[in-house]
């Protein structure tokens, strides 16, 4: 299975060379291959977009706020922990928390998706078997990051709901991260954390 996996993963990170042209002696042409290697730097090196997540990296203090009942709050402390990795393409948050009174542990990944434009975001924790996916834009500001991707509501019976991340960065000490219910509406925020850098 390993040995698979590992092919079909080699087969995979050589599809950019694929479409190459080549000479009569089957060799990628000079001027062909230049080129491709020239636009593989440029959708593979980090870039200012990326710089403009630098204020998120950091060991943070977390507190959570969550509107199961708009009336009655549920709040919650945690830490975070946000780093670069695989040569400053991704953050990753690895969190520690509460929810609902049980232990909360989870993982992140944000980038910029230099070909396509857009910044992209995955999250995984231990309180689904799912995977959260979206993507977005900064605003003109370059403080607040929108992304939009879709959930399922497991407690409804709900799925593919559109939902809204923000993340407003408050300065090099402090940022927020929100969560809006679009089928609620687009203010119908369901999630807020508040993240303060550990002195």
């Amino acid at each position: 299975m390993k040995s698979f996996i590992a092919a079909s993963l080699l087969f995979l990170s050589a599809l950019p060379f694929v479409a190459v042209a080549q000479d009569g002696a089957g060799h990628p042409e000079g001027s062909d291959m230049e080129a491709m290697m020239k636009l593989w730097e440029q959708v593979s090196t980090p870039g200012e977009q990326h710089a403009r997540l630098n204020d998120l990296v950091g060991s943070w203090t977390a507190k959570s706020t969550m509107w199961m009942d708009p009336e009655h709050p549920m709040e919650s402390t945690g830490a975070a922990e946000v780093r670069w990795v695989l040569g400053k393409r991704f953050l990753q948050q690895e969190f520690s928390g509460e929810m609902m009174g049980k232990p909360l542990n989870g993982i992140g990944y944000t980038g910029y998706d230099i070909y396509n434009k857009k910044y992209v975001s995955f999250w995984i924790d231990n309180s689904s078997t799912a995977m959260f996916t979206s993507e977005g834009s900064f605003d003109q500001t370059g403080k607040v990051l929108s992304m939009y991707g879709t959930m399922d509501e497991w407690m409804t019976g709900e799925r593919d709901k559109n939902v809204k991340y923000v993340t407003r960065i408050q300065g090099k000490d402090s940022f927020v991260f929100e969560v809006y219910d679009l089928s609620i509406g687009e203010n119908a925020k369901a999630v807020q954390i508040e993240y303060v850098r550990k002195k």
